[in-house]
C-alpha cells in the first residue's frame, strides 16, 4: 500500500507543477496578446501619419495625382 500512496503523492505533486505551469503560460499569452494589440494600434497610427506626411509634401506626386498616360 505504501507504493500506491507514494505514486499518488507523486502524481499530486506533478499535477500541482502542471497547474502552475499552465497558469504561468496563460498569463504570458495574455500579456503577449495585449502587447500585440498595442503594437497594432501604434502601427496604424504610424501608417496614418506617414500617409498624411506623404500627401503634404509639395511636388511629390502620388499615383492619384498623376494624369492618365493619354494626356
Amino acid at each position: 500500500m505504501d507504493d500506491f500512496e507514494a505514486r499518488i503523492a507523486d502524481l499530486e505533486v506533478r499535477l500541482v507543477f502542471q497547474d502552475d505551469s499552465i497558469q504561468s503560460l496563460s498569463e504570458l499569452v495574455t500579456q503577449q496578446q495585449l502587447e500585440m494589440e498595442r503594437m497594432r494600434r501604434a502601427l496604424e497610427v504610424l501608417a496614418r501619419r506617414q500617409s498624411e506626411l506623404a500627401a503634404s509634401i509639395p511636388g511629390e506626386a502620388t499615383d492619384d495625382d498623376q494624369p492618365p498616360p493619354h494626356y
